[in-house]
């Protein structure tokens, strides 16, 4: 049995492509309780991609002939070990507070990027409490996340647990500034949805580190501070592309004959990441 997915541009990571969490989410509704997702290459954005299911209960999404992702049920994984609670007060005080944005590299990204706006982006910016292994952000979901029935959906949940785990993961091991982290593979379980304008808060806290893969968790509070959702992830290390140059400021030459002209446009974002591509591949599940 096939179905097609296409992930909105509103919903991006990387340059050009979808933020993991959302991808993630969204492929999990294909499968009913916890969902196992396998990233094995950042998905496309308005593109349509073939979702297929197998005979064991499993489905893989493909752009064309490109493997895309794999996800499977999880019923017998453990709950992911939500590492401590904190306050509201404490997740308003420490937002933004990580040394990811000090320098953010994917300022556009739907859950974490600086540059969106609210009601556009989920704008969680998760920073270090003091004294305690836990990341977390202040999160209050708009109406634009929301169902008919007023509570979000559960792809912007999965979301919601994705960026914070990454930052997490990286500045607990102190990743250094040429390099960057994407997501290979997450594991949800959502026991409640919040409702549009509750004051939630999403923590994160890392677990550990094994070659050029780190783990971590995360967890979505509800205003009471009961635990709506919590996560595992896995996160690959990948050398951060360096930006394309600026194009200079100077008057326009003719071309000369047999050579195209130069349209000005910088180099598509996108095309940046064919090594992390395949790099990422490396996650097995």
């Amino acid at each position: 049995m096939r179905n097609s997915l296409v992930i909105p541009s509103r919903f991006c990571g990387p340059p050009g492509t979808g933020n993991g969490g959302y991808v993630c989410g969204r492929i999990a509704a294909y499968l009913d309780g916890p969902v196992t997702v396998t990233l094995r290459r950042p998905s496309p954005l308005a593109t349509p991609m073939t979702v297929e299911r197998d005979g064991a209960g499993s489905i893989r999404v493909l752009a064309g002939s490109l493997l895309i992702a794999e996800a499977a049920p999880s019923p017998g994984s453990p709950a992911p070990r939500v590492l401590g609670l904190v306050s509201l007060a404490e997740a308003r005080a420490v937002a933004g507070r990580g040394r990811y944005y000090a320098d953010p590299f994917f300022p556009c990204c739907f859950v974490c990027g600086t540059g969106r706006q609210p009601g556009d982006g989920l704008r969680i910016f998760p920073g270090p409490v003091a004294g305690r292994s836990l990341w977390a952000a202040p999160w209050t979901p708009d109406p634009s996340v929301v169902n008919g029935s007023g509570r979000v959906r559960p792809e912007m949940v999965w979301a919601a647990l994705d960026c914070p785990s990454g930052i997490a993961a990286a500045e607990a091991v102190g990743l250094p500034e040429d390099s960057a982290i994407l997501l290979g593979q997450m594991t949800a379980s959502l026991a409640a949805l919040p409702a549009a304008g509750d004051q939630c808060r999403v923590i994160a806290w890392p677990d550990r580190r094994d070659g050029r893969k780190l783990t971590a968790g995360s967890a979505l509070l509800g205003p009471g501070g009961q635990v709506l959702a919590a996560a595992r992830a896995a996160w690959l290390t990948v050398p951060r592309p360096v930006p394309p140059p600026a194009v200079p400021d100077h008057p326009a030459v003719p071309p000369a004959a047999g050579h195209p002209a130069h349209t000005g446009r910088l180099p598509d974002p996108s095309r940046q990441i064919t090594t992390q591509e395949q790099q990422q591949e490396e996650i097995r599940p």
